[in-house]
């Protein structure tokens, strides 16, 4: 660990990622947020102005792909790439070009596999100076989203990282097929907490805030962040039984304890192992590890193969000092991370694991 990874940057500003597939009502969500006035602190990254029918009587001004609403909310289009688009946001931010906005909103295709956007808010230099990934919202048909998961494995990525699922359409909805629908994505991802939408109204504050850092006390809140007992009653999803069309049925959700200090290296090689053997299928890692050389305890966030720098944190949040990691996985058996685990961090030091 680097002495730039020592701690987390409380100032760099939040962002949230608006995935979910093609006819979910994503873009009716995002045009309802733009006409609300607790968005005027936030610059919308969207793929076209058009897609969302920004209504003109809401246009204050406009400059290149930039455009402020009268809400203060500043929407822009991606320019190349998002790393371009957040730096040049960044710019004219700095410069007083725009209002000061505090968090940033990106907008995903229909189509779109949510990982890469995560692995460039997490791992790109410039990107991880200035930004930090506050939570992933994924809205769900309530109507089409079964079908969907069934025929779309992208569907069920953009479920198994999501912070906030909404499913819209919810008044639509046959009350049998929408309880089935939440029983679903419940077993996906049990820690995401499922808002009903209908017209695409939802409240932005119970979108943002996902992530790590308490937003009003500007302290960690590990708990808030990791919800571990919303995976402590997680079954094998064998009460399915198996259905080819499932795409989701071999998705996991479970989380790794571990009572006693670990070493700083037996932790890093164990990573390094499991992302080499099932990186693909780590759909989204979070974890606080007890490491043994540190006072305080290390956090550690991950989507696929790509993992944010480990944060140490001043103090521990509570009494507990278990190392507690939370997966959502593909085709990851969890006594295996387990028995992994054990072996690294039982050998001595400078010795290879057993068998390897």
């Amino acid at each position: 660990m680097t002495e730039s990874d020592q701690n987390l940057p409380v100032e760099a500003l939040p962002v949230s990622l608006l995935t979910g597939f093609l006819g979910s009502g994503k873009t009716t969500v995002l045009n309802h947020l733009l006409q609300q006035p607790g968005m005027g602190n936030t610059a919308v990254i969207v793929n076209e102005f058009g897609e969302i029918g920004l209504d003109h009587e809401l246009v204050v001004g406009g400059k290149e792909d930039m455009v402020l609403l009268n809400n203060g909310c500043l929407c822009c289009t991606v320019r190349g790439d998002l790393v371009n688009t957040l730096r040049d946001l960044m710019m004219v931010r700095m410069r007083g070009d725009v209002p000061p906005f505090a968090r940033v909103l990106v907008e995903t295709t229909g189509l779109a596999d949510p990982a890469p956007i995560l692995h460039t808010l997490m791992g790109d230099d410039l990107t991880t100076r200035y930004y930090r990934l506050d939570g992933v919202i994924t809205t769900i048909d309530a109507v089409n989203g079964e079908a969907t998961l069934d025929a779309q494995f992208e569907s069920v990525k953009q479920a198994a990282v999501a912070d906030r699922l909404l499913i819209t359409k919810s008044d639509l909805a046959d009350p049998a097929a929408l309880a089935a629908l939440e029983a679903r994505l419940a077993d996906i991802n049990p820690a995401a907490p499922r808002i009903h939408v209908e017209n695409g109204v939802v409240d932005p504050d119970i979108l943002f805030n996902a992530g790590l850092y308490d937003p009003a006390a500007k302290i960690p809140d590990v708990d808030r962040w990791l919800k571990e007992e919303a995976y402590s009653d997680q079954h094998a999803h064998d009460h399915h039984g198996h259905d080819v069309n499932r795409h989701d049925d071999d998705i996991r959700a479970f989380c790794v304890t571990y009572d006693e200090p670990v070493r700083l290296d037996a932790v890093e090689q164990w990573f390094d192992l499991i992302m080499l053997l099932k990186g693909p299928d780590l759909l989204r890692v979070k974890g606080i590890v007890n490491v043994a050389e540190l006072d305080g305890p290390v956090v550690i966030h991950g989507v696929q193969h790509v993992f944010h720098p480990p944060a140490e944190l001043a103090d521990w949040p509570s009494d507990d000092r278990r190392t507690r990691i939370v997966f959502i996985t593909r085709n990851v058996d969890q006594k295996m991370l387990e028995d992994t685990l054990k072996t690294f961090t039982q050998r001595q030091p400078g010795l290879a694991p057993a068998g390897g």
